[in-house]
Formats: C-alpha cells, sequence, structure tokens
C-alpha cells in the first residue's frame, strides 16, 4: 500500500480542477482573518463536495454548520435549475460572513440561511431531502443524524465530516472524539443506511439511506 504522503496530496491537488475564484478568495479570507481556518473544508474536499453533488444533481441539499459559507458554494454547484440548499447555524457573526461571499454568487437564489438552533430548526422544514452535510458541533452529530434521517429520500445521501478528528477516535477520550467514535459505531449498526468511511481529509462518513 502506498503510504499518502504531503508531496502526493499536493500532486493529487494540482491534478484537480480549480475552485471558483470566488471560492479562492474566501479561502484566503478565512486564512487570514480566523484562527480555527481548520474548519473551513478547503480546496481538496470542497472539490470532492462539489463533485458528489453534480454526480446526484439534488434538488433539495441541507447543510447543519455554516461556517463561512465555502461548503456550502460548493454543494450548491450541483443543485437542480429548482433547486435549494438550507444552511444552518448557531453563530451570527461567522453567518455575516458567509452571507457576503453568498451573494457575491451566481448561486445566491438557491442557498437559504437559517440561524439558530439546528435541532430546532430541523423539525421546521416541510421537504425532502437528497443530500445531507453535517458538519457542526461533534457532540450531537447522532442527534443531527435522527432529526435528519426521516427526512431524506431512499437513495440520498447523508455525510458527515471530522469523523477520524486527526486520529483520535483510535483513543477517544474527550467529549468529542467519544462522540464521533459513538456516531461512527452507531451509523455502523444503523440498517437504514449504507456506509463508507472515506479517509479524505480529516474523515468523511458517507452513507446511502436504503
Amino acid at each position: 500500500m502506498i503510504e499518502i504522503s504531503s508531496d502526493l496530496i499536493n500532486y493529487a491537488e494540482r491534478k484537480t480542477s480549480p475552485e471558483p475564484k470566488l471560492l479562492q478568495e474566501l479561502k484566503e479570507y478565512c486564512y487570514q482573518n480566523y484562527s480555527n481556518s481548520s474548519m473551513l473544508s478547503g480546496f481538496y474536499q470542497g472539490r470532492f463536495l462539489s463533485t458528489l453533488s453534480r454526480l446526484i444533481a439534488p434538488r433539495r441539499i441541507l447543510e447543519i454548520g455554516t461556517y463561512l459559507g465555502y461548503s456550502a458554494l460548493c454543494l450548491a454547484e450541483g443543485l437542480t435549475e429548482d433547486g435549494k440548499l438550507y444552511t444552518l447555524d448557531i453563530n451570527a457573526e461567522t453567518n455575516r460572513v458567509a452571507k457576503s461571499f453568498v451573494e457575491r454568487s451566481a448561486l445566491k437564489n438557491k442557498i437559504e440561511f437559517r440561524l439558530g438552533n439546528a435541532l430546532e430548526i430541523i423539525p421546521e422544514l416541510a421537504e425532502t431531502f437528497d443530500l445531507v452535510f453535517i458538519d457542526a458541533d461533534k457532540v450531537n452529530y447522532s442527534n443531527y443524524f435522527d432529526a435528519v434521517i426521516d427526512k431524506v429520500r431512499p437513495g440520498g445521501l447523508i455525510l458527515a465530516d471530522n469523523v477520524l478528528w486527526s486520529g483520535k477516535v483510535l483513543s477517544p477520550s474527550d467529549d468529542d472524539s467519544i462522540s464521533l467514535d459513538n456516531f461512527n459505531k452507531k451509523i455502523q449498526a444503523d440498517g437504514r443506511v449504507s456506509n463508507l468511511l472515506l479517509t479524505i481529509r480529516d474523515g468523511l462518513m458517507l452513507c446511502i439511506k436504503n
């Protein structure tokens, strides 16, 4: 087996189609202004999200955890003509930045922001989703999954980010790593989905609703 070194990762990124210029600007803005810039999906994962969305051409997407809007813009690239992405977050300051970048995008009319507690907002959404992306507080991953599973169509996708948590899930000891390990075990045991844990970046759990 070939070890994926940083040189190979860089090679893979160089041989991947570039992100739109607005996303490049958003990424640079994040790196310059936020100490927690690792929360941004980033180039390679962003292109994966865009590609996956384009492959399934979703009409309705739900994103739990907006941050600065980078992943929302990536996912929205695959929406149908009448498609809509709902993105939920609890942080008003980062939401303001996300909105400012989305407003400059051709996809702005397809992205709807909701500010507040996702577990309170999700039951109010009278939609059936083709794709759900979970990337919020890790202790609630299992709760988010339970809240959305009945709103996803058969054959629809649920993605969860950071499920490897920098390797801490191997020996979980803090609240986040324990919650993520429990989430991964929960998904593995849930007969409502088929799952594949991808080792992209910090780990992506990909679920297909049966």
